[in-house]
Order: C-alpha cells, then structure tokens, then sequence
C-alpha cells in the first residue's frame, strides 16, 4: 500500500485596505445585516489567506478567504455579503458569530461560478473598516464530464451527477445510512467490533483522537465489503456499485491509468493536500476519504481516495478489487483487492 506525507498547500491573494469613511451601502454591491454595534479597529488587509481555487465555469467549493482584524468589541453580528465586481457571479459570504475582543479572524465563504477569467473583487465593509478582496480567476481545463442532474438517497441527501463518455456517475462520495429498501446499516465504532463484523457496516473516518464534527460527511462515509455483496442495494434505485470492468471503462475513456486519476481528482488543497497533476476535467471530484483497516484503524486521509468494486478478486475469493488515487501523481491504481472487513468510500454508477 502506498504511503504518502501530507504536506499543506495555500495560496496567496493581493488586497487593497482603506479606512471606512462612511456608513456602508448596498451601492458597492455589498450587504450588511445588524452590524451597527460591531467594530473593529483595522483589517490585516495585505495578510488575506485564500483557501482553494475557483475557475472559470466551474462552480466554486470549498474555498474560503480569511481576514485577520484588530480592536474586536466582542459583539455578535450576523451575515455580511459582498458581491464580487470585476469578474462576476461570485458572492463572499461570512457567517453570523461574535467578535474577539481585540484581535480575530472573519472568514468569508466564495460561491457562485463565474463565466470569465480574470480578478474578482470583493468590497468587504464591516465593523466600521474595509477592505478588497481580489481573487484570480483561473482558465479551466477542457471539461472531459458533463455535469448532470441531482439524485437522492433513500436517507434524502442530494448528490450530484456527472456523464464522463458513456458511463453517468456520482459526483460524490456515499454518505446514506440504509439500503435502497429502507434496512438500515449499523454505524460500528468499535474496533474490535468492527474487526469481527462479517455483514455490512459502514463509520466515519476517524483516528483515536480525530473526528471533523463540522463537516463529518465531508469525505462521505466508508463501506466495509460486506455492504457490498450483502444482495441488498445500497445505492439509489436505478444506480450500482460499479464493476472493475467499469471502473476500466472510465479509466480508458480519460486517457488510461497513468493519468486518470488526476482527471478524477478535485483540484485545490482545502481537501487534497500535496495534491500533484490534478485538473478534475472529468468533474468526478474525486476526494481523499482515506480507510478503515481490518483491525478497525483508520489511515491516509487527506492523502489517498480508496474506492470499492462489486467484482471479487478472481485469485481470493474472499476479497474485492478496488481503485486507489493518491494526492503525489495522476495514477488510477486498479488490479489490487481488499478483504471485505476494510471500509472504502463508495461511488454509484447509474445503470
């Protein structure tokens, strides 16, 4: 198995600071809510960090700009938007919290896609300060998908969809908790019970002392083998756990495995960290979900994307195929197995 080291990647952004003069309006395309008792002193406006990457026709994810400030008064304020001008069709979004007293951070959220290349600038006022946020628009790659329309799980969440050649796939990893027919499958957090389960369950990834309790289905869940082979469906209806076949099927349509897993992979560094030869032009957005090993640790998040087939393993009979990504090259890694006690992520291919 291949073992990788995360390394974190940022990226930078270049602001302009002015002192407020004057009560904020919407005229600068920006939008302030309940904000008359908060203040703060000064922005750190040179020290912006940009977090993730936005490109052109690309919907936005997870990427988020984070000012520092000074002279907090501790008061509660709620969301402040700015639109972005410039490059257009981008919104910078913090959320409802309380200011330091003294020194803080507001984090702004970017959403939207935007249709053109270039700078996107946002007019941040608040608190009595301002500042601009310019934010690059890249130019994307030739898209090798075509984004397609959401389903649901039985358990309701919503996933999107792409069509990569003549194969439609999610767009995200497996989060529901039941089969298709409602049977729920146990959430096992033992170790040792999950070292002795021989029918399907499924756990967050975690380590002893880790868990993301904001964002627990960021990586969606991950499925040991016996889900798999349990002849109950745990994908939507009219969707299925693809065969190594058609895993070789998408492998082949995008270039081959030697470069395959880099048109899988989500670009940016918010979720891959040390994220080589990643372009995401089949938009499968392929995420690092990591492993849960058959003594019940789990490994590798951040850094390599396991998921499983339904084919088993011609040479053991006990084990199923699966492909890896990893966060150092563009590989698709197949033609390797895992007995059915590990936990993979998941993704469904409509039939």
């Amino acid at each position: 198995m291949k073992k990788l080291f995360i390394l974190f990647l940022a990226t930078s952004t270049l602001v302009a600071c002015k002192k407020e003069t004057s009560t904020p309006n919407s005229s600068n395309n920006n939008t302030t809510t309940n904000l008359s008792n908060v203040t703060i002193t000064g922005f750190d406006c040179n020290g912006v960090q940009i977090i993730g990457d936005v490109t052109k026709n690309q919907e936005a994810s997870d990427v988020t700009a984070t000012i520092s400030y000074s002279g907090g008064n501790g008061k509660v304020y709620t969301t402040n938007t700015a639109t972005s001008t410039g490059v257009t069709g981008l919104t910078a979004t913090s959320q409802a919290g309380m200011l330091a007293t003294g020194n803080g951070k507001l984090t702004y959220i970017i959403t939207g896609t935007p249709a053109t290349t270039g700078t996107a600038s946002f007019a941040i006022s608040f608190g009595g300060q301002s500042c601009t946020i310019n934010l690059t628009v890249k130019e994307g790659v030739q898209t090798e998908g075509v984004p397609g329309a959401s389903i649901k799980d039985i358990d309701g969440n919503t996933y999107k969809t792409v069509t990569i050649g003549t194969q439609t796939w999610m767009a995200e990893n497996l989060k529901v908790s039941k089969y298709n027919d409602g049977t729920a499958i146990p959430n096992v957090t033992d170790k040792t019970q999950w070292q002795n389960t021989t029918s399907g369950a499924w756990d967050y990834f975690y380590y002893d002392y880790y868990v993301d309790p904001t964002n627990p289905e960021r990586f969606g869940k991950l499925y040991n083998g016996y889900v798999i082979t349990s002849n109950k469906n745990v994908c939507p209806s009219g969707w299925h756990i693809p065969t190594d076949a058609e895993w070789t099927i998408l492998s082949d349509y995008l270039g081959g495995k030697n470069v395959a897993g880099g048109k899988l992979k989500e670009t940016g560094s918010v979720n891959w960290l040390f994220n080589t030869d990643a372009t995401n032009s089949a938009l499968f957005n392929a995420r690092p979900g990591g492993m849960r090993d058959n003594e019940g640790a789990c490994h590798f998040i951040h850094e390599s994307g396991y998921w499983w087939s339904s084919s088993v393993d011609p040479q053991e009979a006990n084990d199923l195929l699966y492909i890896n990504i990893n966060s150092s090259d563009a590989y698709l890694i197949k033609n390797s197995s895992y007995p059915k006690s590990i936990g993979l992520s998941i993704r469904c291919l409509k039939n």
